[in-house]
């Protein structure tokens, strides 16, 4: 078992030598909790004799840990053969020769054809090769009789089939087995199960280093690029603009970090559907519990690195020391961060949970992405949206997340226009530009550069960022309702990656053809030239046969 949970990471037995191999499909076969009876085809075969003693040793564990074993073997020397309790001998045809116990030194088994007639067993003899030359199984011997007719006429033969019948009647007068956990069919709890496949997944990203590298260099390159194309952007009205514009730019790399996840998500799913669900290793609600939570981590930490390569050249920390708030805002701007690269996460993982190919899943995350980034409120603004689309300015997730970063990183501070910003003009009478302009921004807003001047006035249209953020609706909630709203959309991508793999892609017991839709595309597929009720029908067949 424990060869099975380190070799199990990465492509199934790649790495491994023949003996871990071997140990490998052991464990899987164990794991997928045998009720009755583990077989096993050959285990020893193109090993060498020390590594067959070793595999040997494991069964013969197994064995006496109460675990029935049947197994299979050819031409096994005497140290292999005196491992096994019991034999069942064929001829060519399939024909039972002998059925019974070995015995201590294989003496019952000498003793059974030495009685009815075979050659003697000579003291150094290989008992598993004499019996085959006593049948004339090896290459050049000849049987001087039937064993299978000497089979049926012995008292062994009588003794096993009176005990068959034994059993039969044992089996019928006894109450049913119980067994612990018996609506489970997995050999563990679920809990478990999302413990170990969690753990297995995490060991697995650990182990694809390229992976990794490839979305820390991509947050890198395109934050730090990010970051220092809107250096230190000042409170300016263009200032602010450029803020803007560096936080929808932020979300550019959306695209690229469900590209590099999908492959690994459907790797691993091609594994587990391959291989360890129909061998029932553990169940689909584990293994894709497990995938969303080992890449929750890895978003952490790469969002935090965006923060760092992002907040700071742009000079956020500037703003939120001039209210006074740095570490909070600091640290509300770095959940909004890492919310932000968790929802791409989720959000891919939502789209391919349903689907087979991994670039149909891109394809639909790029579209969502541009969707509701067009109605977001930065491109088209709310009030400018047609009435009919208006909807969408409410149900797009990036209407709260842009809201939230850009209140946290400019909200409440002093706007400063530049000169070619300010707006200069005479004030009529011989009054002060601040006794001048005192009505008009009382309404509108706004500030002076010198409000005692009475030659010349030069008015800046805001004084508050709050006066931009108010004109792009990013004041209607609070900071921190915006980051609460949005991560229920990271639950709700969570939810529906559970309900889409399994609606889609986990087989169902009920018959209904609506509860197996990846069933029913490829058998619509293979029969698209047939009428739709002449397919049901066909389909409904199979189900019922």
């Amino acid at each position: 078992m424990e060869s099975y949970s380190d070799a199990i990471v990465g492509v199934p037995g790649e790495g491994l030598n023949v003996e871990q191999r071997k140990r490998l499909t052991i464990g899987v076969e164990l794991v997928a909790k045998p009720k009755l009876l583990l077989f096993l085809d050959e285990p020893t075969s193109g090993l060498d004799s020390q590594t067959a003693w070793s595999i040997l040793c494991l069964i013969k564990k197994l064995s006496k840990a109460g675990q029935a074993i049947m197994c299979t073997i050819h031409q096994p020397s005497a140290m292999l053969f005196s491992q096994f309790d019991n034999m069942l001998l064929l001829k060519s045809g399939g024909e039972v020769v002998y059925f019974g116990e070995i015995g201590k030194d294989a003496e019952k088994l000498i003793g059974y054809f030495e009685r009815n007639g075979s050659l003697k067993c000579s003291e150094n003899a290989n008992p598993a090769e004499w019996m085959l030359e006593a049948i004339g199984a090896t290459p050049g011997s000849h049987p001087d009789q039937d064993y299978h007719q000497i089979w049926l006429q012995s008292p062994e033969h009588a003794a096993t089939i009176a005990e068959l019948e034994r059993l039969e009647k044992d089996l019928l007068t006894k109450p049913e087995l119980q067994v612990e956990n018996r609506r489970s069919s997995y050999a563990s709890s679920m809990w478990v199960q999302y413990v170990q496949v969690t753990k297995r997944v995490f060991q697995q990203y650990w182990r694809s280093p390229d992976y990794i590298w490839a979305k820390i260099v991509l947050v890198l390159t395109s934050k730090l690029f990010n970051g220092f194309t809107f250096f230190r952007a000042s409170n300016t009205l263009q200032g602010m603009q450029n803020q803007m514009f560096a936080i929808f730019m932020f979300t550019a790399s959306f695209a690229t970090l469900i590209e590099q996840m999908l492959p690994h998500f459907v790797a691993q799913r091609e594994l587990y559907e391959a291989r360890e669900r129909p061998s029932k290793t553990f169940s689909w609600f584990a293994f894709i519990t497990a995938q969303i939570t080992v890449e929750i981590p890895w978003m952490i930490l790469t969002g935090t690195f965006a923060f760092f390569c992002f907040y700071y050249p742009i000079g956020f920390q500037n703003n939120a020391e001039l209210t006074h708030d740095a570490h909070e805002r600091g640290f509300l701007f770095w959940l909004f961060t890492i919310e932000f690269f968790i929802f791409a996460s989720t959000l891919g993982q939502a789209c391919i949970s349903g689907l087979e190919q991994q670039q149909n899943a891109a394809d639909l995350a790029v579209f969502l992405y541009a969707f509701t980034m067009i109605f977001c409120g930065v491109l088209v603004s709310k009030d400018k949206l047609p009435g009919f689309w208006i909807f969408m300015y409410r149900v797009s997730p990036f209407t709260y997340w842009i809201a939230g970063v850009m209140n946290t990183a400019l909200g409440d501070t002093p706007v400063e226009c530049s000169k070619a910003e300010l707006l200069p003009f005479m004030p009529f009478g011989n009054v002060t530009c601040g006794e001048y302009m005192a009505p008009y921004m009382k309404v509108a807003g706004g500030y002076l550069v010198d409000p005692t001047s009475k030659v010349e006035c030069q008015f800046c249209k805001m004084s508050n960022t709050n006066a931009y953020l108010g004109s792009m609706n990013a004041l209607d909630l609070t900071r921190w309702q915006n980051f609460g709203i949005f991560w229920v959309y990271n639950v709700v991508n969570i939810a529906m990656t559970i309900f889409l793999y399994w609606f889609v892609r986990v087989p169902k017991k009920d018959g209904n053809i609506l509860l197996h839709p990846a069933r029913w595309f490829s058998f619509w597929k293979k029969n698209e030239n047939v009428s739709s009720d002449v397919l049901v029908s066909k389909l409904e067949s199979d189900d019922s046969a």
